[in-house]
């Protein structure tokens, strides 16, 4: 199996032969419906067009619309020599059944070619969660004499206090916070619209931000999302990315421990550990499936299991 990194795949990818238009027409068709018919989010959209454009231009011309079974066996053995995950070609897996069932819908195919391809057996990690004591550390990192250290106070404690996905975060539009009432609407997956409550502490530091850092950020130019750079337009999911990595080093965690994503996986593991429940986590994550959101009781277990270890005279 090729050993290939994934920054020598990228290079790969961009040496393959150039998109066909008859392929690229039909992709666009595609994404089009999809988005009209299911609202699917730009990040999921761009993730089918990559893939799609993939498989085509590895076809070299041959015809993304007619392949067939064996054609997509073939691309799929040919990932896996060069060392794509199985979580990406799942992802690939999913699609290419979106993409051919849209042609089978249409009467453009007669056959769908994944209908006897089996996903990829996926390893079941649990999501990494920091401990309250090295949350308390990074929430008190950022310098609150600076506009954009308290921007980044504010950051981090409403993604710790909401569950936020790092895009819900940085997307925010001023219009979704209501200080008020104490919520926040976010735009999830799908466009799938939920309340989330802010939480005192969360509610202090958006306050200050608002009326302490914001303004000198913005000047008298008005800004639509809420968090905004010095430049006044909205951080990038890299910046945020960047931004915890910075904080976790100046707290003392392993950079390589956290991520932006790791917030979200405390909030949900340290709700459970203080008694949260199951359903209501869900809403609060914003899942489809309460399936998803159970992955959580396996970390909660094991957090108990070390505390039982720990502290019981036979553990």
């Amino acid at each position: 199996m090729s050993s290939t990194t994934p920054a020598e795949r990228r290079v790969q990818a961009m040496s393959l032969p150039p998109l066909d238009d008859a392929d690229a027409i039909a992709i666009t068709a595609f994404l089009d419906t999809i988005w009209a018919e299911n609202g699917l989010a730009q990040q999921t959209l761009d993730s089918y067009r990559r893939d799609l454009e993939g498989l085509a231009r590895w076809r070299d011309g041959a015809g993304l619309a007619d392949a067939d079974r064996t054609a997509l066996y073939d691309y799929l053995a040919w990932r896996a020599r060069e060392g794509y995950s199985p979580r990406s070609n799942a992802r690939l897996l999913s699609a290419l059944r979106a993409f051919y069932a849209f042609r089978v819908r249409r009467g453009q195919r007669q056959d769908d070619p994944t209908a006897l391809l089996a996903p990829p057996k996926l390893p079941r990690s649990l999501p990494k969660a920091l401990a309250e004591s090295q949350i308390d550390a990074l929430l008190n990192t950022p310098d609150l004499d600076t506009p954009l250290g308290l921007r980044d106070r504010a950051m981090l404690e409403l993604m710790y206090a909401a569950g936020l996905r790092v895009s819900e975060l940085v997307n925010l539009p001023a219009t979704a916070l209501n200080l008020r009432q104490g919520v926040l609407r976010v735009m999830g997956k799908g466009s799938k619209e939920r309340l989330v409550p802010l939480g005192e502490e969360a509610q202090h530091w958006l306050e200050r931000y608002l009326a302490q850092s914001r303004p000198q950020l913005a000047g008298k130019r008005a800004r639509a999302p809420l968090f905004i750079e010095a430049s006044g337009e909205a951080p990038t999911r890299q910046a945020f990315w960047h931004l915890v990595k910075r904080y976790a080093v100046l707290a003392g965690i392993d950079p390589a421990k956290i991520s932006p994503h790791g917030l979200r996986h405390s909030f949900a593991t340290h709700l459970l550990n203080h008694g949260a429940d199951l359903r209501a986590l869900q809403m609060l994550l914003g899942h489809s499936s309460l399936s998803t959101t159970q992955i959580y009781t396996l970390v909660a277990r094991e957090h108990l299991k070390k505390l039982h270890a720990r502290h019981h005279p036979r553990g």
